[in-house]
């Protein structure tokens, strides 16, 4: 076996990953990322709005009015211990990444600028506030770029292009990781006292999405087969500015900076639903405006989307403040934002549901938040809960940077107290039965084939709108998938960058992550931020205020619950 023993292991390069790995290096802590990409390519460098905090350095603030919006944007399923921490220490990690040498923008007297983006509100909930600091509108990829090179500073090792395949786990410990390296292709084993899970998120599950095609939900499947649950996987975010047919992302800023939304009679439509914030109101009320605007007959030419209008805001400040989004749109559409309308439509953007943790970023395993010793998790892939069942813009980047930091904390404390615990007699077992399965077959499905009808049925039937006749034709076709799928055949049997075998993967980590997403918004019939049952319109805290946790076993998933924490805010209705 190929074994690498450190203190740590992070797996995954992203935001959360590089501020983990930052703070275990600080702490005097050997460490190891792992990553399936180069560290910098990770989907953090696609964020590009900014990152929440209360600085008030254009207008008044307070971290108790972000936990407001935080709390009501979450439709009050997130928990509110959890989101207090991440609005109060939002602040000092922001100040604390500026000193590390992230490039903010600045306003005229040298503060970090900030701006408006949807639900940030001030005095809870009277007004748009500016809130998110922001690096032109390519924020994510300045934190990767600083955070890289301190863990290259603080001496981090760092392992490209290793895709995490298993958890090593012996005496209910965590103590290693099993990885495929996609450049030689051999398996290495990964021992050490703790893990992370950074792995990002699975917006690849469906059709029209944003996310990178890296993001397949490794992490969460993994933690998935070893027994730990899935809390919150039927909330999944639709960002309503997507490219129209591409699903790339159009940042909030765009609005945030003054950007409206129009139909085909060039109404601001959004006047109608949210009064008092409009275009910036939520991202689960937004996409699901546009719909209802799409269903009404007010998609542009009768087509399924609408219009993101940037000209008013006059080419010096999309050159200026909106770059990237520039580029983009000239690029993908061949429009010039200052002079044309933007086609735009919701996009798959973001697992408010993941794996369990508490507000040390280690990993609970059950309703009564047991920790698994020796696992943490962090970033998309994790569920502390502090977004519920709708995250507000700019606290995705909020959330990586202060559980990641904590996990790397936590991480620290618990390793410079434990030893290594011994690995099991043969930990590249389960693996290398996949891998030989998958190879072995001559002849039989395809990955392209089974990837583009899973995403479809996905996005017709558990995407903006759901109903249970939908949900249980998806539960149907979702299985027929997974039993066609252990019939996949790869035609390249290479072993060195072997593309078709790690599709063939990261598939069956979208199938069995595509069976609990759908399972778990079946059996919640009640409407909840980006959970809309059309057949259960209305949220009822009565009986569905509480948190899902999706368990499989021998391909059936079977449901469990847990309270949602609330301390300062009491659920009521969301008026904006």
């Amino acid at each position: 076996m190929n074994v690498h023993s450190f203190d740590a292991i992070v797996v995954g390069g992203g935001g959360a990953g590089l501020y983990a790995a930052l703070a275990l290096s600080q702490g005097k802590v050997s460490t190891a990322v792992l990553s399936k990409l180069y560290p910098t390519r990770s989907h953090t460098g696609a964020a590009q709005g900014g990152i929440g905090a209360a600085l008030a350095n254009r207008e008044e603030d307070h971290p108790e009015w972000h936990m407001f919006d935080t709390v009501k944007g979450s439709d009050y399923l997130a928990d509110q211990d959890a989101v207090q921490i991440l609005c109060e220490e939002a602040v000092t990690t922001v100040y604390e990444l500026e000193h590390l040498g992230l490039p903010f923008n600045r306003t005229p007297d040298g503060k970090i600028d900030q701006r408006r983006f949807g639900g940030h509100t001030k005095d809870h909930g009277k007004s748009p506030v500016q809130r998110a600091c922001f690096a032109a509108d390519r924020t994510g990829h300045m934190i990767l770029q600083t955070l890289y090179q301190q863990c290259i500073k603080n001496e981090v090792t760092f392992f490209d292009e290793f895709h995490a395949v298993d958890l090593i786990m012996k005496d209910g410990v965590c103590c290693g990781v099993v990885a495929y390296s996609i450049e030689k292709g051999d398996l290495h084993v990964f021992h050490t006292k703790a893990v992370l899970f950074a792995t990002g998120g699975s917006g690849r599950m469906f059709k029209i999405t944003s996310n990178a095609h890296a993001l397949t939900g490794d992490g969460m499947a993994i933690a998935l087969r070893n027994g730990v649950p899935l809390e919150d996987m039927e909330f999944f975010q639709f960002h309503p500015t997507g490219i129209y047919k591409m699903g790339i992302l159009l940042t909030e800023a765009c609005r945030g900076e003054g950007g409206i939304l129009r139909n085909r009679k060039g109404e601001r439509f959004m006047e109608r639903y949210a009064p008092t914030i409009k275009d910036l109101a939520p991202r689960d009320i937004v996409s699901r405006c546009i719909y209802l605007e799409v269903r009404d007959g007010n998609g542009i030419d009768g087509k399924d989307y609408v219009h993101l209008d940037l000209t008013i805001l006059g080419k010096e400040v999309i050159k200026k403040k909106l770059p990237d989004i520039d580029d983009f749109v000239r690029t993908y559409m061949g429009l010039d934002p200052s002079r044309d309308l933007v086609p735009i439509q919701p996009t798959a953007h973001y697992a408010m549901g993941g794996i369990p943790a508490n507000v040390r970023s280690e990993v609970v395993k059950d309703e009564k938040n047991t920790v698994l010793k020796g696992f943490y998790a962090a970033g998309e892939c994790a569920c502390v809960s502090v977004h519920g069942a709708n995250r507000l813009g700019t606290n995705s980047l909020v959330d990586i940077l202060v559980f990641g930091r904590r996990a790397g904390l936590s991480m620290a404390d618990y390793c410079k107290g434990s030893d290594y615990t011994p690995l099991p007699s043969d930990p590249l077992g389960p693996t290398q039965e996949t891998i030989a399965r998958l190879r072995s077959q001559n002849s039989g499905e395809r990955t392209a084939a089974l990837r583009d009808q899973l995403q479809s049925v996905m996005m017709d039937k558990c995407g903006v709108f759901r109903t249970e006749s939908g949900l249980q034709e998806a539960r149907s076709e979702v299985l027929k998938l997974k039993d066609r799928y252990s019939r996949l055949a790869i035609s390249d049997k290479s072993q060195v960058f072997n593309s078709d075998l790690l599709d063939a993967m990261e598939l069956g980590n979208l199938m069995d992550l595509s069976l609990v997403t759908v399972e778990a918004a079946l059996a919640r019939q009640e409407s909840r931020g980006a959970h809309y049952r059309e057949d259960y319109p209305k949220r009822n805290d009565a009986q569905w205020l509480k948190h899902s946790l999706a368990s499989m076993s021998h391909g059936a998933v079977r449901l469990n619950y847990k309270n949602v924490v609330i301390t300062q805010f009491q659920p009521q209705e969301r008026k904006y």
